[in-house]
């Protein structure tokens, strides 16, 4: 699996800006490559945020999700594990202070994965 580099960028850009709150989205592309995320609504706090799924768009092809921990642990929660399990293949966490490397890339039992990262 590969994911582009622009696509982290986002993600650390989108966590900065919604610090102390966390955000999620989802993660969609082709052929085995992360091109996008796809922003749905979703509720959030200091703690947790949530997707609403149920406005998922038809046609999208979603690989797994992304979110931030305003905190400097990037391993996965119960709850996020118990997301994981649930949508998707390939899991990513962004956390503080949300620059270069401050990630964590997991399947969908909560094991750390490696993802190739593209331009």
């Amino acid at each position: 699996m590969k994911i582009r580099k622009e696509v982290l960028r986002l993600a650390l850009e989108i966590a900065r800006e919604s610090y102390p709150n966390e955000f999620v989205a989802l993660l969609t592309g082709k052929k085995g490559v992360i091109e996008e995320l796809l922003f749905l609504p979703f509720d959030s706090g200091e703690s947790s945020a949530i997707i609403h799924l149920e406005m998922l768009p038809l046609g999208y092809r979603i690989y797994g999700t992304v979110h931030s921990h305003p905190s400097p642990s990037c391993k996965p929660s119960r709850a996020d594990l118990d997301m994981f399990a649930k949508h998707g293949i390939v899991h990513i966490i962004v956390c503080y202070p949300f620059e270069w490397g401050c990630w964590g890339f997991y399947d969908k039992n909560g094991n750390e994965i490696r993802l190739e990262i593209v331009d």
